[in-house]
């Protein structure tokens, strides 16, 4: 019940930053999806905790996250500029959440299939939903700030989260935050910056999500790297074993 409970209420924080959007209050509905996302990200972790999984939560989920991060960025970013462009505004806002139901839909057929060669290392397949939410509201983060109109121009605009909308149903390899385990000696210098991120989201929230935004657009070729390290090495593994049975057959 907890974890699902959870899952529902930040669908209903999705869905309500389309009511603070349709009121022009573009800060709370923005925010909202946010809310949606630390709700998304302690969902999972709860029902792991309580051994509460059930494919009726994974269901669930991928249901608030396709309307969360789907459909209710693309509503709030079309009202706030996309739809100076009419058509084309239109279709840059349905890409976004059409693709975003495609990773979704993705992601269920593979639950139940062994062979996933970026989860076994520890890196997911293309860009998390509510991550893709949270990069497609950047140029809203600087403009709120800055007031540059250039920020707002459905031209750019349509351009930015048509390229976030190929990152959400990307093939390439991106970084699982679950899968991180910190060194011993780091731990307490990790929780030392957490603890400054948080201050930080408090009182400067839209240079920290630019930030934020920012460190993980520029760490996508770190993972990229990284993969594909791991995916030679178990190549090279794979082929040392077929080495070894060859010899072994013809010894035999």
């Amino acid at each position: 019940m907890l974890p699902n409970a959870i899952t529902a209420a930040a669908l209903c924080s999705g869905l309500t930053g389309i009511r603070f959007a349709v009121e022009g209050q573009w800060s709370f509905a923005i925010l909202a999806v946010i809310l949606a996302g630390v709700l998304d990200g302690l969902d999972g972790r709860i029902a792991r905790l309580l051994n509460a999984q059930s494919r009726f939560g994974a269901e669930l989920d991928s249901l608030a996250d396709s309307l969360s991060f789907g459909m209710a960025p693309a509503l709030i970013l079309y009202m706030w500029s996309l739809q100076e462009l009419d058509r084309f505004g239109w279709f840059a806002a349905l890409a976004f959440a059409i693709c975003c139901a495609l990773r979704l839909a993705r992601f269920n057929a593979q639950i139940d299939v062994d062979e996933q060669p970026h989860k076994s290392a520890g890196f997911l397949t293309g860009v998390p939903a509510p991550v893709g939410a949270g990069l497609a509201f950047a140029p809203f983060y600087i403009w709120q700030e800055t007031g540059i109109e250039l920020f707002r121009d459905p031209v750019i605009l349509s351009i930015w989260i048509s390229l976030m909308a190929v990152l959400l149903i990307s093939n390439m390899a991106t970084l699982s935050w679950a899968a991180i385990r910190p060194r011993r000696g780091i731990r307490l210098w990790l929780i030392a910056f957490m603890t400054l991120a948080f201050a930080a989201l408090l009182l400067e929230p839209w240079w920290s999500l630019t930030a934020i935004s920012a460190g993980y657009l520029a760490l996508m070729p770190y993972a990229l790297i990284k993969y594909g390290r791991i995916k030679r090495r178990r190549a090279a593994e794979r082929a040392m074993m077929r080495g070894g049975e060859g010899v072994s057959q013809t010894d035999a």
